[in-house]
């Protein structure tokens, strides 16, 4: 009974209803002029999108990387600024379906490894969580925080200390315990059947190679282990998604210039969310990856979705 072996679906539509945004705790790499057009380089490199620009496999990972050190200090009030703080909503729901803190089957040990989760949004919210539900002494809590970029890991190592996570009281151990790793969602530096959960909040998309993220999280899942993303998703609704397009297009790249003195960074976050698979075509490549019992849950009308799925058993 792990933190993450729970196979009960995520129920209800967890954030209330808000405004929209367009930030994200990203994912691979660097970002650039969102809106441009380009042409992916010469000499065989496979041709994927960045935002609605056309590029080099071997150059979105640059471009996106760039997009990140360039918003990093900026990267937090931006998210309020744009969701009009429904994205904490949104982040707290998510943890709640991850940590059935009132479980009483948890196990001594629990490692949790939070994939793109640079400033620290999720893993302070399960470390909080895992305070709160009196586990300090009882359960040996690891927390992983794995991020291409080192820019969003500094500011996130920075909330660290400010918050006291880290750190012993009194000469105890630190808890939760945190670990914070430079690594590449594709590639990750972590053995096979390490983790119990693997979290992912709005970085999925700017992965490179998704299909490769996601082998990479099922291998380094303990068996029973949970997958959870959460994700900017589809609107369905005709009248909303209109609203909601109006919104991202105009508004989000203008407080980008303003808040941040970088449009162009956010005219490709707002992109990269138009690019992002519909909420029922990312679950088959949830199962694509091996990953069973995977649900999908909307909320605020679908503008995000809570994707979650299990590692199955080992045989």
């Amino acid at each position: 009974g792990r933190w993450a072996s729970t196979t009960q679906p995520p129920r209800g539509d967890g954030a209330e209803a808000g405004s929209a945004g367009g930030a994200d705790d990203h994912g691979r790499g660097s970002g650039g002029d969102g809106g441009a057009a380009r042409g992916a380089r010469s000499g065989g490199d496979t041709a994927t999108h960045f935002g609605f620009s056309t590029v080099a496999e071997g150059e979105k990972a640059e471009l996106v990387g760039d997009v990140f050190r360039r918003v990093a200090n900026n990267y937090d009030v931006m998210n309020d600024f744009m969701s009009a703080g429904v994205h904490r909503l949104w982040k707290d729901e998510f943890v709640r379906m991850l940590m059935p803190i009132a479980d009483p089957r948890f196990d001594t040990s629990v490692k949790l490894l939070d994939v793109a989760g640079g400033t620290g949004d999720i893993a302070f919210r399960v470390a909080d969580a895992a305070v709160a539900a009196g586990l300090r002494g009882r359960t040996d809590v690891e927390i992983t925080v794995s991020d291409i970029n080192a820019s969003m890991l500094g500011v996130g190592r920075e909330r660290a200390r400010a918050r006291g996570y880290g750190e012993g009281r009194g000469g105890e151990a630190p808890f939760p315990r945190f670990v914070w790793q430079e690594a590449d969602a594709e590639a990750l530096p972590f053995d096979d059947n390490t983790f119990d959960a693997y979290t992912i909040s709005f970085g999925i998309r700017n992965v490179t190679h998704v299909d490769a993220a996601l082998r990479e999280a099922a291998r380094v899942l303990k068996p029973g282990g949970r997958f959870m993303c959460l994700e900017f998703s589809r609107v369905e609704h005709d009248v909303l998604r209109q609203v909601y397009d109006a919104y991202s297009f105009n508004v989000v790249p203008l407080l980008g210039a303003v808040v941040a003195d970088d449009r162009d960074a956010y005219q490709y976050l707002v992109e990269s969310i138009r690019r992002f698979p519909p909420q029922r075509e990312f679950a088959a490549m949830l199962r694509g990856a091996g990953l069973v019992a995977v649900t999908h849950t909307d909320m605020t009308f679908g503008v995000v979705a809570v994707h979650s799925g299990i590692k199955p058993a080992a045989a």
